[in-house]
């Protein structure tokens, strides 16, 4: 009697995780896209740059070092003032319009909906427009921070790590708020809007028109609560006091967890 052999039953491969496939094509193809948007390189890119050497060679007083005895900002220039705002500004561009912007086109144009029938699921384009606006903003404050410090001679921060902290975690808070929007909008154009409304009374509140050390007491309350406000605060501690700025840094934790299941919970695929 000859013993009959059955195959073992075909059975698909356990699904891979980790990132999406096709993810560092798809992060290469969106960086070449930003790279030929005009708009989205200077306000993303140069824009904190310029802001910086503007301030710094077109207001009067601005290389001039402050006076004022007993304080920690005695002797720093006043342009000096204003580099945790650029920091902030670094931040903003991307988080509350380029990225909003960028997902809500794709959603309007149906890409997001293409996208699922392919082996790149739709949370890759998420995670690539995240990637490439995270080299945009952290490319930004590098390039205005290096250019600053060669042509204003400013003196070092007092607290690096801490700065390096307060930037990473307000930039977080920011694209929450930014990833919020590109939840909801269902257009390019009302993405844009909406992070307009949003970009402007943020920068406020991080001290772009009045910078911490000469911010009214009541602005300067109501700043902490706000995710590029707190980060101004807590980055102009770092740069120069000694001081940990808790309630700042807690302030930008809360966002991160507010906001972040909330995009999620909320987002439209189509």
């Amino acid at each position: 009697m000859t013993a009959i052999v059955h195959d073992p039953p075909m059975t698909r491969p356990a699904p891979r995780r980790g990132a999406p496939r096709g993810l560092a094509a798809l992060v290469r193809s969106e960086l070449v896209l930003f790279s030929r948007d005009p708009g989205s390189v200077f306000f993303a890119l140069l824009f904190p740059t310029v802001l910086a050497v503007g301030l710094g060679f077109a207001l009067p007083g601005m290389r001039d070092p402050i006076e004022s005895p007993g304080s920690v900002y005695d002797g720093a220039l006043v342009i000096a003032m204003f580099m945790p705002v650029i920091m902030a500004t670094a931040i903003a561009a991307p988080a509350l319009t380029t990225l909003p912007s960028y997902v809500a086109g794709y959603r309007e144009r149906g890409v997001l909906r293409r996208l699922a029938a392919t082996p790149m699921r739709p949370h890759g384009i998420l995670i690539a427009q995240v990637v490439v606006n995270v080299i945009a903003f952290v490319a930004a404050a590098a390039l205005a921070l290096g250019l600053s410090a060669i042509v204003f001679d400013l003196e070092p921060v007092r607290q690096p790590l801490l700065l390096v902290a307060a930037f990473l975690l307000g930039a977080a808070a920011t694209f929450g708020i930014g990833l919020l929007i590109a939840a909801l909008a269902a257009k390019a154009s009302t993405a844009n809007g909406l992070g307009m409304l949003a970009y402007f009374p943020l920068l406020f509140f991080a001290g772009l028109w009045t910078p911490g050390p000469i911010m009214p007491d009541i602005v300067e309350s109501i700043a902490r609560f706000t995710p590029l406000g707190a980060a101004s605060q807590a980055m102009t501690e770092a740069w120069f006091g000694t001081d940990v700025p808790w309630l700042q840094l807690g302030v930008m934790v809360a966002y991160v967890a507010v906001l972040y299941p909330l995009a999620s919970r909320l987002f439209r695929w189509s």
